[in-house]
């Protein structure tokens, strides 16, 4: 068996220190890499992606909504025009500070709210389609597991990984919990672990509200600003290679 894990990671901005990339990029087999729209400024990301190549770790955009302030957690209603041009912009940057620290971009990983909100909404989702397709369409997208997003891309002529949250809780209906919400977050390596394994292993979770549902994902998620993601991220990783499940990335 084999599982890529990833992180949200670039993300500290000028004097603000967002999360320890160094130490993740040491777990981790793909990085999702801030773009400059939710966070990270480019000095940082350029550190970031060195560090990557020089781990042989795989990079993709982790492109968002323009909000700096919000962290790229707020929902916004965006013309099409301008979300899929913003979209184009910040893979274009990410992809020229790559070449300059000798890697590419893989992938693309859209962030926080603009993640969730073309999980389901079409017309947001055709944007960011309609973005990777008029960069070529080579480029990987990751998308929830389970999200209508996933079919509306592969019918675009896109490949799409589907992708699982080490530490987020579920809805019965396969969705994320609310970060709104009590228990939203997951912190317990132990729990978080043994539901990683059982996603791996039946392809199922437990919902908050203790029902089974189905994830089937090729990718798992350890978010780099949680508290204690590095612990987390290495306690998921030590405890896949004792099972034997190989840590590696989605894009050969």
């Amino acid at each position: 068996m084999k599982m890529d894990l990833n992180s949200d990671l670039g993300e500290s901005f000028g004097a603000w220190r967002m999360g320890d990339d160094a130490a993740m990029l040491d777990i981790v087999s793909s990085a999702n890499v801030a773009c400059g729209f939710h966070a990270g400024d480019p000095a940082g990301i350029l550190q970031t992606l060195r560090e990557a190549k020089a781990r042989n770790v795989c990079v993709g955009a982790h492109v968002a909504y323009p909000d700096l302030v919000g962290f790229g957690r707020r929902n916004m209603d965006i013309a099409s025009s301008d979300l899929t041009a913003s979209v184009i912009y910040q893979i274009g940057a990410l992809q020229g500070l790559a070449q300059a620290a000798g890697t590419s971009v893989r992938y693309v990983k859209p962030h926080g709210a603009l993640y969730n909100k073309i999980a389901q909404d079409k017309r947001q989702a055709t944007d960011v389609i309609n973005a990777l397709k008029e960069l070529g369409g080579t480029l990987v997208l990751v998308a929830l597991a389970g999200a209508p997003l996933i079919g509306w891309a592969r019918d675009a002529g896109l490949t799409v990984v589907a992708e699982a949250f080490a530490d987020r809780a579920y809805t019965p209906g396969g969705e994320l919990v609310s970060r709104t919400l009590d228990g939203s977050v997951l912190h317990n390596e132990k729990h978080i672990t043994e539901r990683m394994l059982q996603l791996v292993g039946e392809g199922t979770l437990k919902a908050i509200d203790g029902s089974t549902v189905r994830i089937e994902a090729d990718s798992i998620c350890v978010h780099g600003d949680s508290p204690g993601a590095v612990s987390i991220a290495r306690s998921l990783r030590a405890r896949f290679e004792q099972e034997g499940i190989a840590i590696t990335p989605f894009v050969n």
